[in-house]
């Protein structure tokens, strides 16, 4: 073999002077490179993410669905990384579903297109800047296959891998704070090398069979006289070094093929090799086939044995039989062990049809030990009854009475079901059910829940007026553990109707509540943190002391509600509808309250500071004591609004509607011009350094009191 050599061509180097970019290590170089092309990934990335969040701020463009294709990447995203689930439905400016696509797609077309350049030339613009480039074991650019390997394997594939790895199984899951250190750490190994490698060159460039080197000196080809060659890289622990030049020739293959003659070559080995390996298939073939079949034959022996116990307890139960009602329900006791889907079916069918109290018991303790499994069959049963009920949907075929006495032995079974398998129906679909009031006091039935976990199901549209639920969980941590990660086990309540229940202390937390109807429902404390309920019905709900901070309530109706000492830090409410709500000392910090309706509300002792209440209708507003400072109210309405006491320091009031508007609640000689001046510690605080000088429709009493306040205006002397 032909021993690595360096060569360096004089004339070259001293016909070049190195420039001062140059004259740096090659290792430092490599790294400035490196951490250009990486800034100009994110950069396109995080720049239109920027301005389509600032877009998306603003009051005054319209709000459109997210793009499907950024729901299902947020999605892709939140799973692996163990992110809180994102429904992806949330509205948003119409500029910013644009700007959010650029920001998905430049990354990928920026990396792409160094790729391309490193494959094609070897540099890319930033690597071609600093003056180094990446060259094959020929010195040529390496080409695709070599740099997807480089890059997609080596630099980035198996050190994220290695650190995604140890970050599930570790300690610092869910922390992506512990990741990106993890990462960093591999990134560097990786980079270093393997310690057993003499020159320690970056996985990377061993992987592609690539080396990084200078690009101000020339590559050199040299061919020696005995036909063999040299083939000289200098290891990238020695870059600082620069490399003047690479010496490839042509080796041939006359060493090495005398080398391998000597390597004793026995084919029988190869034979005896496949011949085994055949054979362990072929047996691995015939044991998996006789397991199958084995399988297969004790589920007809188990169907069997279950046809003729269904069949045999058939008899007990038909209509004309001579049984006893002891022996009819040690009948339906025994069908509810078989378990399987004809007796099930067999036992909702007989939910529906028996009258008598106690053989109804007997049924729905059968189907309770059948378990989540009687659940799609009485599903289908409850929306036939619910149907049938109906005026228009109804084929009358039997009395409304008969019917809601049947609905409610479904109703109750379902109830049942839940109750017992506490904390084990995730994903259990009870979509469209009715499991509400309905009929007269004699088919009465009402859902109670209390302190149950409901987590995981879907009760999309599903009827749950009048129900009671206090304390119930409708998420849970998953089986990851934890809180707050993808794999959480949240209900879905979309649409559903759950008018007057009693959700008092229960966890909706993240929950999906998209246009459910809550109208006077009762919420006292309940947890409601980040749920989504876009254009939920809550009016008259009584939500005192509840947790709604971060949730969604864009054109939620809360009219009429009582919201005191709630929290609704960070909650987004645009076009809300909060009209005579009672909202003592409830926190709105932080919110999104533009184009909200609060005609009539009292927000006395109200936190509104750094809101965001951009063309609000705080007419006729009881905001005495309220906390407004730093909000932007700029177009809000706030005539005839009161606002003695309340602090509006650092408010943006600029076209805000101040005509009626108390400013303060003491009464002035209505002969006076100006305002006396209040107690200090009193009033003196309230509009200090605030600029009216955009107000509109303020009379000269307001303007007096504000320039003796400390207020801007022009007309202040």
């Amino acid at each position: 073999m032909a021993t690595p050599s360096v060569k360096t061509s004089d004339q070259s180097s001293r016909s070049k002077e190195p420039t001062k970019t140059n004259s740096l290590p090659l290792a430092t170089r490599r790294i400035a490179a490196w951490a250009v092309e990486i800034t100009l990934v994110v950069a396109s990335g995080l720049v239109p993410f920027g301005i389509g969040a600032y877009a998306n701020s603003r009051s005054d463009l319209d709000r459109v669905p997210l793009n499907p294709l950024l729901v299902q990447t947020e999605r892709a995203i939140a799973s692996p990384l163990a992110l809180p689930i994102s429904y992806g439905t949330r509205n948003v400016a119409s500029p910013t579903n644009l700007l959010w696509t650029i920001a998905l797609l430049a990354p990928l077309t920026v990396s792409g297109a160094q790729l391309y350049l490193l494959a094609k030339t070897g540099a890319t613009p930033a690597k071609h800047r600093f003056g180094i480039k990446v060259v094959n074991a020929e010195g040529k650019p390496p080409g695709f296959k070599a740099v997807l390997v480089r890059e997609g394997l080596g630099r980035w594939g198996l050190p994220m891998s290695v650190a995604y790895f140890l970050w599930r199984n570790s300690f610092l899951f869910p922390s992506l704070g512990g990741f990106a250190s993890l990462a960093v750490i591999m990134l560097v190994l990786e980079a270093k090398g393997l310690p057993w490698q003499q020159d320690r060159r970056a996985l990377h460039n061993t992987l592609a069979g690539t080396y990084t080197v200078d690009d101000s000196t020339p590559l050199t080809v040299q061919s020696q006289g005995d036909g063999q060659g040299s083939q000289s890289f200098e290891s990238e622990k020695d870059e600082e070094d620069a490399i003047a030049s690479i010496v490839i020739t042509q080796e041939l293959p006359r060493q090495q093929s005398n080398q391998q003659q000597g390597i004793p070559q026995n084919p029988n080995y190869t034979v005896v090799g496949v011949a085994f390996l055949c054979m362990s298939a072929a047996l691995a073939i015939l044991v998996g086939t006789q397991i199958y079949v084995q399988i297969l034959r004790n589920q007809r022996v188990t169907e069997q044995s279950n046809n003729q116990q269904f069949l045999a307890l058939i008899k007990d139960l038909n209509p004309n039989s001579t049984a006893t009602n002891n022996q009819r329900q040690k009948a339906i006791l025994a069908m509810g062990t078989l378990n399987d889907a004809q007796s099930t079916q067999y036992l909702v069918d007989l939910l529906s049809k028996e009258t008598d109290p106690i053989l109804l018991q007997t049924i729905q303790q059968a189907l309770v030990n059948v378990g989540s499994n009687a659940i799609p069959n009485l599903k289908r049963m409850n929306q036939f009854l619910t149907g049938e009920l109906e005026p228009v949907k109804g084929s009358k075929a039997l009395p409304p009475e008969v019917l809601e006495k049947q609905l409610q032995a479904n109703q109750y079974a379902i109830s049942k079901i839940l109750a017992v398998y506490n904390g084990q129906t995730n994903g259990l679909d009870l979509s469209n059910v009715s499991l509400s009031q309905n009929g007269s006091e004699q088919s009465y039935f009402n859902l109670v829940l209390d302190k149950k976990d409901l987590w995981g199901i879907k009760f999309k549209s599903a009827n749950l007026s009048f129900g009671s639920f206090k304390g119930s969980r409708f998420r849970g941590v998953g089986e990851d553990g934890r809180w707050d990660t993808y794999d959480d086990w949240i209900a879905d309540l979309s649409q559903a109707r759950m008018r007057q229940a009693n959700l008092t202390e229960a966890n909706l937390s993240r929950v999906l509540m998209v246009r459910t109807d809550l109208s006077r429902a009762i919420l006292n404390k309940a947890n409601l943190s980040n749920a989504r309920l876009t254009a939920a019905n809550l009016s008259s709900a009584q939500l005192e002391g509840a947790d709604l901070e971060g949730a969604v309530l864009e054109n939620v109706s809360l009219t009429g509600a009582d919201l005191s000492d709630a929290q609704l830090k960070d909650a987004d409410l645009y076009a809300a509808r909060l009209g005579r709500v009672i909202a003592v000392g409830t926190q709105f910090s932080f919110g999104n309250l533009t184009k909200t309706d609060w005609q009539g509300a009292d927000l006395t002792g109200a936190y509104f500071d750094h809101a965001n209440l951009k063309d609000a209708n705080l007419n006729a507003t009881r905001l005495t004591k309220a906390i407004l400072r730093s909000a932007n109210m700029e177009n809000a309405n706030l005539r005839n609004a009161d606002l003695s006491f309340a602090d509006l320091q650092g408010a943006n009031l600029a076209g805000a509607d101040f005509q009626g508007a108390i400013l303060t609640s003491s009464k002035q000689n209505q002969t006076e011009q100006f305002v006396q001046t209040p107690a200090l510690g009193v009033q003196s605080a309230v509009v200090e350094g605030v600029d009216f000088s955009k107000v509109k429709n303020l009379d000269p009493k307001q303007i007096a009191y504000i320039c003796t306040q400390g207020g801007i205006h022009p007309r202040c002397p």
